[in-house]
């Protein structure tokens, strides 16, 4: 079967343009779509080529615009960086550079050595040690410095058995990066530092190896740092802690003549300013240092020997008695200086946290109380001062004797007594006091006027002038403002309160013919120019004559040494004692009211030429005997043989006066 041929394709040809078409050539949009090519733009063929088969140029677009959008871009950002550049440098460079210099350079306190406290003789009381203050810089431990994330965490918990700090208050501490310093315990032992840098430098090893080994070199304490400073100590333990007073954890006077002479004591602190980098100081980086000037040294009128001896009696019969408390002071009667003042019980200033807050202060000059029958002597001296009467004056006592709204007894009943005045101090007949003193005026009034007079110059009713912290002035009614009972019972030491330092200070005038010398604890000073400067002489005041004093002290030596006296066990051999026993009513400071006894003794020796005054009182003995000649006078008598021997002081070269004590009333 003969094959077909395809049909052959027909082939358009170009169209014509129209009549009146412009002579360009190019067809019309119409007569393109009309060509039925697809795809054909208007004046460009489908193959690129023109109608007469040569080829087109291609026009491109032109850059400038977007050059001009480029240099834009480029200046703006420029010009954003010149304007921060001008706002650091200029603007905002004195902050900059001190926040750089923050950062740059540490500062640290240098502590003044605090002035040691001696006794009279150059016996350290109170000295300070090398000691470390334990910090940190919180920027090392955060994650980018430490390589570790919970960098505080860890320290704290290897640093909190050592400092004796808890885990979370360290972490807080470690864990503020703004900061660059941080105190994380204050005032440690060598030991304690030496601790914490054998720490670190394990830490340290084990960093340097795992850096070796690629790791990140992780060391937790590398920002733990230290400052080194003093500490305070105590190395008689708790000797004379009551005079001491303590330094708290700041390092200021907490209590005593640290707080009284805190100013003198502490010097002046310096500055070191350092540069440094990784917390590591650098060298000869304009390093800048202000030296601390130290504290002044203080020397005490207290003899430690003394003053042990003291406190060891006191301690000793305090706990025997059971009672709540007890205090002795031993005086110079010459100078005013306080030998020792003891306290029981006690505390130990090295270790305040075992400390009962009742024990610390100083009693013996805190406490107020009614002294008793040792204020009688300041009864007897107005007495023989206004030349009322005299040793040997007659004073009949009864067995009670009414006044005011009650009846008055002595502390024990006896029979009428026929008493000289003598006998009336040696006996410690009330009774006997107030018929003694009810001559010192024409009427009860006028007798109170001159009465409180004298207890006036003898001190009371204001502090001694040791301007000790928190010394108590006492309790001294103004003469109009008296009961009708204080009218009575004053002259015999209740009704009226005082401190320990402030009877010691009755019978110190008494020894030096009459003239009060105002005690004084403190010697003299050495600055740190190593000057000693001894301190200023007290303040004198004539109190009685001189020949009142003298008959007060053979009076006194009747307690001691007549066989009718209370004070017998008082006695010393070799030495003639002048003593008065005294044994009071006790206020309860809790309850106010009147409950149990105020037992004490005063006196000096040699009497014939006295040297020392002890006082001796226990506050509420409970277990034995309460009498202030039972308890008391045993304790002035170790105290006082004692610190006769320290002092090397003369027996006495003559006898006792022995005056009389009783009369015969048939006579």
């Amino acid at each position: 079967m003969p094959s077909k041929e395809p049909p052959r394709r027909r082939v358009p040809g170009p169209a014509r343009p129209r009549s009146g078409a412009s002579g360009s050539g190019r067809p019309r949009p119409s007569a393109r779509r009309e060509s039925g090519l697809p795809g054909s733009s208007p004046g460009r063929p489908r193959n690129g080529r023109s109608r007469g088969g040569a080829p087109q140029a291609i026009r491109l677009g032109s850059p400038r615009p977007r050059l001009r959008l480029i240099s834009l871009c480029l200046t703006l950002v420029m010009l954003a960086f010149v304007i921060r550049l001008l706002q650091v440098q200029a603007v905002d460079a004195g902050a900059y550079a001190a926040k750089a210099e923050k950062n740059r350079y540490l500062e640290y306190t240098i502590a003044a050595e605090r002035g040691e406290i001696t006794d009279r003789g150059g016996i350290a009381l109170a000295t300070s040690v090398d000691a470390h203050n334990i910090t940190a810089d919180p920027k090392m431990f955060t994650p980018e410095d430490s390589k570790a994330p919970d960098a505080p965490q860890q320290a704290a918990a290897l640093l909190a058995p050592i400092l004796d700090k808890d885990v979370a208050e360290l972490t807080k501490k470690l864990s503020a990066p703004a900061s660059r310093y941080t105190v994380l315990a204050t005032r440690q032992t060598p030991q304690v530092w030496k601790q914490i840098k054998d720490l670190k430098s394990v830490f340290a090893e084990k960093a340097a190896e795992d850096k070796a080994d690629g790791g990140p070199g992780t060391n937790v304490l590398a920002g733990v740092l230290q400052e080194p400073t003093t500490r305070r100590v105590y190395p008689n333990g708790d000797l004379a802690a009551g005079i001491l007073g303590f330094v708290n954890a700041e390092g200021k006077g907490g209590g005593g003549l640290e707080a009284q002479l805190n100013k003198q004591l502490q010097g002046e602190n310096g500055k070191v300013r350092y540069a440094q980098a990784g917390g590591r100081p650098v060298p000869t980086a304009g390093s800048k240092e202000i030296p601390a000037v130290e504290g002044t040294d203080i020397e005490l009128t207290i003899d430690r020997d003394i003053q042990w001896a003291a406190q060891r009696a006191i301690a000793d019969q305090v706990k025997k008695s059971e009672a709540d408390r007890g205090y002795v002071i031993v005086q110079n009667t010459r100078t005013g200086e306080v030998l020792a003042m003891a306290n029981a019980p006690g505390f130990d200033p090295n270790d305040l946290s075992q400390v009962n807050s009742a024990a610390l202060g100083n009693a013996a000059l805190q406490d107020v109380y009614e002294p008793g029958s040792t204020s009688k002597v300041m009864s007897m001296a107005a007495v023989l001062e206004e030349g009322v009467a005299t040793p040997g004056t007659h004073v009949t006592v009864p067995n009670r004797l009414r006044r005011g709204d009650r009846a008055f007894r002595d502390d024990i009943d006896h029979p009428t007594w026929y008493l000289t005045l003598n006998g009336v101090l040696a006996k410690s007949s009330n009774i006997g006091t107030i018929l003694a003193t009810g001559q010192l005026g024409k009427t009860q009034s006028e007798a109170n006027e001159v009465l409180h007079s004298y207890l006036r110059k003898f001190g009371l009713g204001s502090t001694t002038g040791l301007d000790y912290p928190g010394e108590s002035p006492g309790i001294l009614a103004k003469p109009k403002d008296w009961s009708t009972s204080q009218q009575y019972t004053i002259p015999f030491g209740q009704g009226l309160s005082l401190n320990a330092m402030q009877a010691a200070s009755v019978y110190q005038t008494i020894a030096n013919g009459g003239v009060r010398i105002e005690p004084t604890l403190v010697r003299g000073t050495k600055g740190a120019d190593g000057r000693y400067a001894a301190s200023e002489a007290p303040e004198r005041t004539r109190v009685v004559s001189e020949k009142t004093a003298r008959t007060l002290a053979k009076m006194l030596e009747s307690v001691v040494d007549d066989r009718e006296g209370t004070g017998t066990k008082a006695h010393i051999q070799g030495y003639r004692v002048a003593g008065k026993t005294g044994t009071a009513n006790r206020v309860d400071p809790v309850r106010g009211v009147y409950k149990g006894y105020t037992a004490s003794f005063a006196g000096f020796a040699p009497a014939d030429n006295p040297q020392v005054t002890v006082y001796c009182a226990i506050q509420n003995p409970t277990k034995g005997s309460y009498f202030g000649g039972q308890i008391c006078g045993p304790i002035y008598k170790k105290v006082m043989e004692f610190a006769l021997k320290t002092l090397q002081t003369a027996p006495s070269g003559s006898d006792p006066a022995r005056l009389p004590v009783s009369f015969d009333p048939g006579e």
